[in-house]
């Protein structure tokens, strides 16, 4: 049975004056059968009995009244229920020693958002798990093709195809990304590495991301800068993977030999980035949702253009955590479209002091290296791959088998699984520390669920760097450059 709202005044004793109907259905009685009894004569929970009393004298001997949300109340059946609760002190003839208390029945709706909680917590548990077993196959994938590469193919259709498999490992993570920054950014856990930035540098990384794709649909990018340097308080990788979204997205609904513009000002205080196609456009049904989760510009069974409709919710999400706005514009079907970013601009010029990134210089010499992944597949792949770069393998499957190894290999440089069957990463790096043989070691986390959001945690369990499942080879040359180079360098980055 639903219990409405329960009304009913007690004494300073704590007893029962008067009570509802809805105050004594939950009390397993009658409104008769509540006077003159307290609250521990029905509800077995004394720790709630106690409370309860507290509050009531609280109210009596202040004279004001307390709101109290969310009470927990347990019924005699032994049902546990929520109440919106509101206690009044009740005066008489300028004495006060009744309170008057006014519950609203929350407990439906309490339910309700618990679930949804528990729901929202396993979709995200999914999700990431889903990437990680995603990342997983494709790991050999990249890690064979990089093996090809290294083998300076000759034959033109061989050439062709494993490009063609780079590319779409390159975009299923992407994807994977992007899935699961949503779900990162709507439970609040993106933090921003903020710094003051020159905006051609990250518009340099943007277009180098969205190159191969605009250069193989035969597209013209027309860009067109702001004559003078602008700087801006921002997150260089964040911001990068918002303009590449936005390119990619004008680049896919875009015809062959179409044209976009990449145009870059400012205007008063705000730096005003703004992107247009010559693509299929937007419907105007469609414009005021463009941003929404899982929303395409393509409604037809076709998709023809593929993509998740997680891009430009993204692109939103990110540009409002820096404090700006992002708005799309379309003169309809078949008329192009144009987004406009808007972020408050740097007054810091920091030109006179920035300096140029030197370049690791490429291994003089091979280094001991010791890969812990229990995927077989990746681990043997990888393997292939440093052994043709002149590097020393060995490799174990499981986390005490690294440790093992580990004191008889002595390895330089650790390339070490976070998930794996017996200890995790973060254990097997603490013990790693511990030993001497492998207390100055390079230590790598390579994951697959995606940019750990424990940084910390990884610091603090003596990782140096982390790389993500498929490894990008050219962020893994340079960490092994730079530990031939400086080997006291043990900064997390």
């Amino acid at each position: 049975m639903r219990i409405a709202g329960v009304i009913f005044v007690k004494d300073k004793q704590g007893r029962f004056l008067l009570g509802n109907q809805a105050l004594a259905e939950s009390y397993g009685t009658s409104p008769e059968g509540l006077i003159g009894l307290t609250e521990a004569d029905f509800n077995a929970n004394s720790d709630e009995v106690t409370r309860f009393y507290k509050n009531d004298l609280l109210v009596i001997s202040s004279r004001l009244s307390k709101i109290i949300p969310d009470e927990k109340v347990t019924h005699t059946d032994g049902s546990v229920h929520w109440y919106n609760t509101i206690k009044i002190p009740l005066i008489d003839d300028d004495k006060c020693n009744k309170v008057l208390v006014v519950a609203t029945n929350i407990t439906e709706h309490k339910r309700a958002t618990q679930a949804l909680h528990l729901a929202n917590r396993r979709k995200d548990e999914f999700l990431a798990m889903l990437a990680h077993e995603l990342r997983n196959p494709l790991a050999p994938i990249r890690n064979a093709v990089q093996l090809l590469k290294i083998q300076a193919i000759k034959d033109p259709k061989l050439l062709w195809s494993c490009n063609t498999i780079d590319r779409q490992v390159t975009h299923m993570t992407r994807l994977l990304d992007d899935l699961l920054d949503v779900a990162r950014i709507m439970q609040g856990k993106i933090r921003l590495n903020i710094e003051y930035l020159e905006l051609t540098d990250i518009v340099n990384n943007a277009l180098e991301t969205s190159h191969s794709l605009i250069e193989s649909r035969g597209q013209e990018l027309i860009i067109s800068p702001s004559m003078h340097s602008q700087w801006i308080n921002v997150d260089r990788i964040r911001l990068a993977q918002v303009l590449s979204n936005l390119l990619n997205n004008a680049a896919k609904y875009t015809d062959d030999g179409g044209k976009i513009t990449l145009n870059i000002r400012r205007e008063d205080t705000e730096i005003v980035i703004e992107i247009r196609d010559t693509g299929i456009g937007i419907a105007p049904d469609i414009l005021p949702h463009i941003f929404d989760l899982f929303t395409q510009a393509d409604h037809s069974l076709a998709h023809s253009q593929g993509g998740l409709g997680l891009g430009l919710t993204l692109v939103r999400q990110l540009v409002e955590i820096h404090g700006g706005t992002v708005t799309a514009a379309s003169d309809g079907i078949g008329k192009g479209s144009s987004f406009t970013v808007r972020l408050p601009a740097s007054t810091i010029n920091l030109s006179a002091t920035k300096s140029v990134p030197t370049q690791p210089s490429l291994p003089l010499s091979k280094l001991r290296i010791l890969i812990v992944d229990d995927y077989a597949e990746a681990a043997e792949s990888l393997k292939m791959v440093l052994e043709i770069e002149g590097h020393e393998i060995k490799i174990a499957d499981c986390g005490m088998k690294a440790i093992e190894q580990a004191q008889i290999f002595q390895p330089q440089v650790v390339l070490l699984d976070i998930g794996l069957p017996d200890l995790n990463g973060y254990e097997v790096a603490k013990r790693l520390r511990a030993l001497p043989e492998t207390r100055k070691a390079t230590l790598i986390a390579l994951t697959g669920y995606g940019k750990p959001e424990g940084l910390d945690l990884l610091k603090s369990t003596g990782f140096n760097h982390y790389l993500l499942k498929p490894i990008d080879f050219d962020k893994l040359s340079s960490l092994l450059a730079s530990t031939l180079n400086v080997r006291s360098d043990k900064t997390l980055c």
